[in-house]
C-alpha cells in the first residue's frame, strides 16, 4: 500500500536512511531506488540491507538529475508496483523508527476525510546526523494553502502523496526542482487539506552536499522561485483572496528587483498583470523601478 522511492545519487549519508527504513516498527511498505547513473555504487551497502528491506534496485543508464530532478524523480516514481500512496524520501533523510506504523494508525481517518497528501512532524539535521533545529509541528487538519502562507519550512521527504494524484498532476518542472514540491503539496491536494502525523518525525538533514544547504545555486533558485509564483498567479489565482495575491505579486517583483538584468522576469510580469487587468500594481512596480534607476543614475 506504502511505496517509498529513493531518487539515489550519493552515498555519503545513505546507509543512514536505510538504516532507519530497517528500523521501522511497521514492515509494510516497498522499498524502489532510482540510481540516477551515480558514480557512488551502492551495490555493496544494499546487500547489507537485503534481508532488513523489502527493496527494488534500479540503476538508469543516463542521468536525469543534473538536468532535472523533477524527471528523475517521476522515472523513480514509475518504479513503484501496486501501492496506492507514494514517499519520495532522500537519499540523506531519515525516518523515524515509528514513521510507517504512524501512517497505517491514522489510515481510516485520512480515507475518512478523503485526504491526498499526508506530512509528517520534522527536524533538521546536520551533517553529523545531530538535531540543529526545534521540531516542526503543525495543525493535524490544515488546508494547503493556509498552511503555504503560514511559510513554515518544507522539503519533498515530510510528504506522501496518493499515486493517482502524481499521475494524473505531476510536479512542476523548476529549476532544481525549487519550490516543485510545495506546489505539488497545493495542487495535489487540490488546494484543500493535509493531513499531519506530529507523532512521527522525519530527519531532513542539511549539508554542504544539499541544494537548500548551499548558496551555489542562488542563480537558479531565483529562476525556479519567479516560475513558481508566476505559475500559481497565471494559473490559480481564483483560490487566493486579494490579501494572498498581493503577497505573490509582490514575490514576483521581488524576483526582478533583485536581478534586474533578468528582462525576461520583466517580459512575464508585464504579459501577467496586463492579462489579469492588475493595472495598479502594475504602473507601482514601474514606479518603483523608474525611482531607483534615477537613484542610480545621479
Amino acid at each position: 500500500m506504502l511505496a517509498i522511492v529513493i531518487p539515489y545519487y550519493k552515498i555519503r549519508f545513505f546507509e543512514a536512511t536505510l538504516e532507519s527504513l530497517a528500523q521501522q516498527s511497521n514492515k509494510d511498505f516497498k522499498v524502489y531506488i532510482g540510481d540516477d547513473a551515480s558514480n557512488e555504487d551502492p551495490s555493496d551497502l544494499l546487500e547489507k540491507y537485503k534481508d532488513k528491506i523489502d527493496y527494488s534496485y534500479q540503476r538508469f543508464d543516463a542521468n536525469l538529475g543534473s538536468q532535472s530532478l523533477v524527471k528523475q524523480w517521476e522515472r523513480c516514481i514509475a518504479l513503484a508496483e501496486n501501492q496506492e500512496w507514494i514517499m519520495i524520501l532522500g537519499d540523506d533523510d531519515v525516518l523515524g523508527e515509528n514513521a510507517v506504523e504512524e501512517f497505517y494508525n491514522h489510515f481510516q481517518e485520512i480515507q475518512a476525510e478523503e485526504i491526498a497528501v499526508v506530512r509528517y512532524a520534522t527536524y533538521k539535521i546536520n551533517e553529523e546526523g545531530s538535531l540543529i533545529s526545534t521540531v516542526y509541528q503543525h495543525p493535524k487538519i490544515e488546508n494547503s494553502i493556509d498552511s503555504f502562507f503560514r511559510k513554515t519550512r518544507s522539503s519533498l521527504s515530510e510528504y506522501v502523496f496518493r499515486k493517482e494524484k502524481i499521475q494524473k498532476i505531476r510536479f512542476k518542472d523548476f529549476p532544481l526542482a525549487w519550490f516543485s514540491d510545495v506546489l505539488a503539496v497545493m495542487e495535489f491536494s487540490d488546494f484543500k487539506n493535509i493531513f499531519t502525523l506530529n507523532n512521527a518525525v522525519v530527519y531532513v538533514r542539511i549539508s554542504s552536499e544539499s541544494i537548500s544547504g548551499s548558496s551555489f545555486f542562488n542563480a537558479q533558485k531565483l529562476e525556479a522561485s519567479f516560475r513558481f509564483y508566476i505559475y500559481l498567479l497565471d494559473k490559480h489565482s481564483h483560490y487566493f483572496n486579494p490579501a494572498q495575491i498581493n503577497y505573490l505579486i509582490e514575490k514576483t517583483h521581488n524576483c526582478y528587483l533583485t536581478n534586474k538584468k533578468v528582462i525576461s522576469f520583466l517580459l512575464r510580469i508585464t504579459k501577467l498583470h496586463l492579462k489579469k487587468g492588475w493595472i495598479r500594481s502594475y504602473f507601482s512596480f514601474i514606479t518603483i523601478i523608474a525611482k531607483r534607476a534615477l537613484r542610480y543614475s545621479k
